[in-house]
């Protein structure tokens, strides 16, 4: 795209010098709707984009809360993925495939729910926030806080966790 701007520039540049007035300006009319068009449509597949990340998301809490939390990280966070937990320095990687292999969340279940979420111009990364509720299997409660997920997107167009983040203290009740 960007070769075919530069070779309308040239094209501009070499009518101007042998005076073609008339049709430069009906060219320059003719790209100026040719790039609208091209912005619109960018626009549109950032929405798509951003749609599909939200369903990454919402795709995501559902396998925490069908097959576990520890089997939803794993299939989701990408291989050089960081997680930042409460009393540690972040853990990335490797280190973060094992910190999540010795979790036991078989008495607790973690579901969240995406509240809103953004894609960089490039389309390589982009995040989720939104409200987690984390479920105790022996008490009677739900413990809700709020997170932050950055994702990266792979070379196949999928979507996977590259920096997560969550944070207590909403309480037993969301507002």
């Amino acid at each position: 795209f960007r070769l075919l701007v530069f070779k309308i520039c040239v094209l501009f540049e070499y009518l101007a010098r042998v005076k073609f007035v008339l049709p430069v300006s009906i060219l320059s009319i003719v790209c100026f709707v040719f790039l609208s068009c091209k912005q619109k449509q960018d626009q549109a597949a950032v929405v798509s984009d951003k749609s599909v990340l939200m369903e990454a998301d919402r795709s995501f809490s559902k396998t925490s809360y069908e097959k576990g939390m520890k089997a939803a990280f794993l299939e989701y966070l990408d291989s050089n993925g960081i997680l930042l937990r409460p009393d540690h320095m972040p853990i990335i990687g490797a280190d973060a495939v094992d910190y999540l292999i010795q979790q036991d969340d078989s008495d607790f279940s973690l579901t969240w729910q995406p509240q809103g979420a953004s894609i960089a111009r490039s389309g390589e990364l982009g995040f989720t926030y939104g409200v987690y509720a984390l479920t105790p299997s022996v008490k009677d409660t739900v413990i809700y806080g709020t997170y932050t997920t950055i994702w990266k997107k792979q070379s196949d167009g999928k979507w996977k966790c590259f920096l997560d983040s969550g944070n207590p203290g909403i309480g037993e009740k969301a507002d």
